[in-house]
C-alpha cells in the first residue's frame, strides 16, 4: 500500500482516547468483558436478531430505514444488554431487505449511527446495513463452485490487478466497464481482435488473481458515479460487504453481493483462483470509525499519551492482539473464503498485525478450503508500540507456518530500490546486486551459497521453505516495471527495455517462491511515469489493451514463460532442505548470474537443468559441461537445439538447457 495522509473530517462529540472513555470498572481495555458468541445478524422468514459488543455502553438503539440512503426512521427499538457487553434485540417477522443502523450511547453522549462491523450488506455509501438473505445471491451452480487446488503455495503463479482498470478503457471490448460483472464476460475483444479481460488471463495462463481491495471502502461516492472518481482501495470501511462502485446498482445491498460471485464463478469456471487484498491494520478515518461507534478505543492501539499510534502512516493502526478485534479479523476473513469462494488473502501491511492473530486466521480458513494462499507485506512505514517480536514481520514468517510474505530482496535487486526512481539493479546495469537477486532465487531460505552480508534488504534469511517468499519485481505501488527501467535507464533503447523487462519476470517466473506479476507487465504497461497512482485518473491507471498487439511478443514471452513453470516442478521446489540439496550456483558476475537444479528435483521429468540470466548488454560465450537440449535462449523456447561446450547466451536475456 503506497502511504497517504488520510483526512479525517467527522468528529464525535467525546473524546476518543484511551482512557476516558472506559468506564469505571474497567480500568484498561483488557479489562472489556469479551465474548465468544456470535455477533452476526441472524435472519429468518420468522424473525430476526440483532446484535452488537458495546460494554462500555449505557443504551443501544437500532433504527429501520426504508432506504441505504436518505430519510428518517421508520421505527426505532431499543436493545438490552447481557453481562458480556453484547446488545440483542429479537423480531419475530420478516425484515428481509429493510435497512437498518445502531447507535451506541456513552455516558450522556449519543455517538452517531454506525452499520455495525458485522454488516453483511449494506446501502448506497454503506452508511446502513441492510437485512440480507445470502442464499438467494448465490449464483446458479454456487453450490458446486470451486477454485483451483494446490499441493504447495508456489504452485500459484498470481497475477496482481484492479477491477476497474482492467476493464474501464473504451478499446477493453469490455461491455459493463468498470465492474465486477466486466471481469466476468467471456469472449471479449478489443479492436484488433485480441482477447481482454477475463480471456486475457486465462490465455496467459497464470493460476490466480489478486484483486486490489474490493471491500467496501470510502474514498467512492457512489451516489456520483458519473463524476470520475478513483481509489484503489486501502481505505477500507465495511469489511465484509464488496464495494458497491464495481456494482451495478450501489444502491440496492444485494446487487453488489451477488455480482461479486458472478465475478469468482466466472473465475473459477476457467480454473482460476482469487484473492482478496484485505487491509485490517488501519480504518479509513479514526473519529468517526465503525469500530469507534461500538466501543470507542477499543480496537486500535495507542500511544502512552493516548492518541492513536500510527505505524500504518494512515492516522491510526487497529489492535489485532485485542481478542474482540482477533475474533473479527478471523471472522471476516473466514466470511469471505465461505460465503464469497476466494481463494487466497493478501494482507496490506501485515506487519503491523499480530502473529497469533495471523496463525488463527490461516488455520480458520484452511478448515473451509485447504487450498487457500495467505501472504502479505512483511513491513510497516511506523513503528507501532505493539512489539515487534509478536508482529507478523517477514522476520517472524517462521511463526506463522501458512503465511507467506513479499520479497523486497529479489524485488529492489533485480531493478533498483523503489524508493530511489533512478536506482539500478541487476537487469538494468546496476553493480552488486547479485547476492539480492539469488536470495531470491532460492526464495530466502538459508542457501550456502548466498552470502547474506551483500543482501540489500535482509542480513539474514527469512524463510524455511521457498513458498514463504512471494517472488515479485512489481505491484501496484510504485512505478510500473516499464516505467521504472525507462526512468532508471533514460539512455536505453526501447528494445533494450523490453529485453531488461523480459529477463525481470524471467527470473520471477523461475525462481523457487511464489510467482507475482502486475498485471499488464507482459505488455509493457506504463502509467506515464506517475510513482503514486491510487488516486489518479483512468488514464493513468487503466489497462491499454492496444499494448497487447503493438506489443504481442513479450506477451507471448511471458506467456511460454507461464507455461514453462507449470510443466517443470524444479522451479517450485517445496521445501528448504530440496532447494540447498538440488540448486547449486555456478558462476556469480556483475550481470550474469546461472546455477543448475539437479536429480529431477521435485519430481520433474528433466534430470538437470541449466539457468542462465545475462544482464549485460553484450553476447556472453558461456561454456557448458556436457551435452545439452536448448530449452530457451532468448525468445525462442524450442527444444530441437542440443549444444556441448560454449553456447552464446544474447545480451539481457535467460537460457535454460536440460538433460532428461
Amino acid at each position: 500500500m503506497k502511504i497517504y495522509k488520510i483526512i479525517s473530517f467527522l468528529f464525535v462529540t467525546i473524546s476518543l482516547t484511551s482512557c476516558k472513555d472506559i468506564k469505571p470498572e474497567y480500568k484498561i481495555f483488557e479489562d472489556y468483558p469479551v465474548t465468544n458468541e456470535s455477533l452476526w445478524l441472524d435472519y429468518s422468514k420468522e424473525a430476526s436478531v440483532f446484535k452488537i459488543w458495546s460494554p462500555t455502553a449505557n443504551a443501544v438503539q437500532l433504527h429501520f430505514y426504508e432506504k441505504g440512503f436518505g430519510g428518517e426512521p421508520t421505527a426505532t427499538h431499543q436493545m438490552e444488554s447481557d453481562k458480556n457487553g453484547v446488545w440483542k434485540l429479537k423480531l419475530d417477522e420478516d425484515l428481509l431487505g429493510t435497512y437498518y443502523t445502531y447507535q451506541v450511547k456513552i455516558g450522556d453522549s449519543l455517538l452517531p449511527e454506525t452499520p455495525g462491523i458485522y454488516a453483511q450488506a449494506v446501502g448506497l455509501n454503506g452508511k446502513r446495513a441492510m437485512v440480507v438473505d445470502l442464499k438467494k445471491t448465490n449464483p446458479k451452480d454456487w453450490e458446486t463452485d470451486t477454485g483451483p487446488q494446490i499441493s504447495s503455495p508456489n504452485e500459484a503463479i498470481i497475477y496482481e490487478a484492479h477491477v476497474r482498470d482492467l476493464s474501464i478503457q473504451p478499446e477493453s471490448g469490455i461491455q459493463i466497464k468498470g465492474k465486477y460483472l466486466g471481469l466476468a464476460e467471456k469472449g471479449t475483444k478489443s479492436p484488433d481482435s485480441i482477447s481482454t479481460g477475463l480471456d486475457h488471463i486465462k490465455e496467459m495462463g497464470v493460476t490466480h488473481v489478486h484483486l486490489l481491495p474490493t471491500c467496501d471502502f470510502y474514498s467512492i461516492d457512489e451516489s456520483k458515479l458519473d463524476t470520475p472518481q478513483y481509489n484503489w482501495g486501502y481505505d477500507p470501511f465495511n469489511y465484509n460487504v464488496p464495494e458497491g462502485s464495481y456494482a451495478t446498482d450501489s444502491s440496492k445491498g444485494e446487487v453488489r453481493i451477488k455480482e461479486f460471485k458472478e465475478m469468482v464463478k466466472a473465475f473459477h469456471d476457467y480454473k482460476i483462483g482469487v484473492v482478496l487484498d484485505v487491509v485490517f491494520n488501519h480504518t479509513f478515518t479514526y473519529e468517526n470509525s465503525n469500530f469507534n461507534l461500538e466501543v470507542p478505543g477499543y480496537y486500535y492501539r495507542h500511544n502512552q499519551d493516548g492518541t492513536p499510534s500510527n505505524a500504518s502512516g494512515c492516522g491510526n493502526e487497529t489492535a489485532s492482539e485485542r481478542e474482540m478485534m482477533r475474533k473479527y479479523i478471523v471472522e471476516t476473513v473466514s466470511h469471505w473464503a465461505k460465503e464469497y469462494h476466494v481463494d487466497g488473502f493478501r494482507f496490506d501491511l501485515m506487519a503491523i498485525l499480530d502473529v497469533e492473530t495471523m496463525n488463527e486466521i490461516s488455520t480458520a480458513v484452511k478448515k473451509i478450503n485447504p487450498n487457500i494462499i495467505i501472504y502479505g507485506e512483511g513491513w510497516s512505514p511506523s513503528d507501532s508500540p505493539f512489539t515487534l517480536k509478536k508482529r507478523a514481520f517477514k522476520f517472524n514468517i517462521n511463526q506463522m507456518p501458512d503465511v507467506s510474505a513479499f520479497s523486497d530482496e529479489i524485488r529492489d535487486g533485480l531493478k533498483g530500490s523503489v524508493f530511489d526512481e533512478k536506482g539500478l539493479g541487476f537487469v538494468n546495469g546496476g553493480g552488486n546486486t547479485e547476492e539480492s537477486v539469488k536470495m531470491g532465487i532460492v526464495g530466502c531460505i538459508e542457501h550456502p551459497q548466498v552470502d547474506n552480508s551483500k543482501v540489500n534488504a535482509s542480513k539474514e534469511f527469512w524463510t524455511t521453505n521457498p513458498w514463504q517468499s512471494i517472488v515479485y519485481a512489481s505491484c501496484h505501488d510504485n512505478h510500473t516495471l516499464y516505467d521504472k527501467l525507462k526512468i532508471s535507464r533514460p539512455d536505453a533503447t526501447e528494445d533494450e527495455l523490453i529485453a531488461m523487462d523480459k529477463l525481470t519476470n524471467a527470473v520471477v517466473l523461475t525462481s523457487q517462491g511464489i510467482s507475482f506479476i502486475h498485471a499488464g507487465s507482459e505488455f509493457l504497461r506504463t502509467k506515464q511515469g506517475v510513482e503514486n497512482s491510487y488516486n489518479s485518473p483512468d488514464s493513468i491507471n487503466q489497462i491499454d489493451w492496444k499494448l497487447k498487439a503493438k506489443n504481442s511478443k513479450t506477451v507471448a514471452y511471458y506467456k511460454n514463460l507461464i507455461q514453462l513453470r507449470k510443466a517443470h516442478p524444479a522451479f517450485r521446489m517445496k521445501t528448504g532442505e530440496d532447494v540447498r540439496k538440488n540448486l547449486e550456483f555456478k558462476i556469480t558476475e556483475n550481470g550474469l548470474i546461472s546455477y543448475q537444479i539437479s536429480n529431477h528435483a521435485n519430481g520433474d521429468d528433466w534430470k538437470n537443468i541449466y539457468v542462465i540470466y545475462n544482464a549485460r548488454p553484450e553476447v556472453v560465450n558461456y561454456k557448458l559441461d556436457g551435452k545439452w537440449t536448448m530449452a530457451v535462449i532468448g525468445d525462442h523456447f524450442d527444444t530441437s537445439q542440443t549444444v556441448e561446450g560454449n553456447v552464446k547466451v544474447p545480451p539481457i536475456s535467460m537460457l535454460i538447457a536440460f538433460q532428461e
